[in-house]
């Protein structure tokens, strides 16, 4: 029993360190490539661009969408996930209550599914980045990438998928239409949307006034 739990505390300080070491350096280095990248079968296709090359349109878009509370959250929406686990309770389709930072940790440094086990290694993860990173960090990474197609990973590559130009220089519609399909890329349309991807992504471009207006940006561009 003694070599099993000195065998545990290795491994756990071994874990915590090279966790540790690997949000360092992407504190700096932009993450060649995710799990969910290497997993899908339909490719890869990405292109890294800073945050200053991103248009605040889609930040402001992606907060609106995803993540309301962004700017002043500490990496958990307790108030989200509470409602989440209430709504699951009651059956039918599994709703999650993550965070930005939260979907920016697993896509980074886990996989999808995995269940409570996953989840425990990305609150750990969620933590980090929110200490090391901090705000604008996260939003950039989460840009570069999340999956915004099929195949296509990152704001830049979706931009150049869906409208033909940089993500440097988007419309607020734009936007809020790559936002509204964030969830489902691959089942959402972005281009002529119809049904409820098109009524969400009107409501989320409406939404983006509100987000500057209340500087739920700030954190960003404060």
């Amino acid at each position: 029993m003694r070599w099993f739990l000195t065998l545990l505390a290795k491994i756990f300080l071994w874990f915590v360190g090279l966790s540790l070491a690997v949000v360092v350096l992407f504190k700096f280095v932009p993450p060649p490539v995710t799990a969910t990248m290497l997993m899908d079968g339909n490719g890869i296709t990405k292109n890294w661009e800073p945050l200053s090359n991103i248009d605040r349109n889609l930040v402001s878009a992606v907060i609106a969408a995803e993540d309301g509370k962004f700017c002043s959250h500490d990496g958990f929406d307790r108030e989200a996930i509470e409602q989440a686990m209430e709504r699951n309770a009651q059956g039918g389709r599994i709703r999650g209550g993550s965070t930005i930072s939260q979907q920016t940790a697993k896509n980074v440094f886990l996989w999808q599914g995995g269940g409570y086990a996953r989840k425990g290694v990305e609150a750990w993860f969620t933590f980090l980045i929110e200490q090391i990173w901090g705000k604008r960090r996260i939003m950039e990474i989460y840009l570069n990438v999340a999956e915004t197609g099929i195949g296509t990973y990152g704001a830049e590559a979706g931009a150049q998928r869906y409208f033909n130009h940089s993500a440097a220089r988007m419309t607020r519609s734009e936007a809020a239409r790559m936002a509204a399909a964030l969830p489902l890329p691959k089942e959402r349309s972005v281009i002529n949307p119809s049904g409820f991807t098109r009524r969400y992504g009107n409501t989320i471009a409406a939404r983006i006034g509100v987000v500057r207006r209340d500087g739920l940006d700030a954190c960003i561009y404060g």
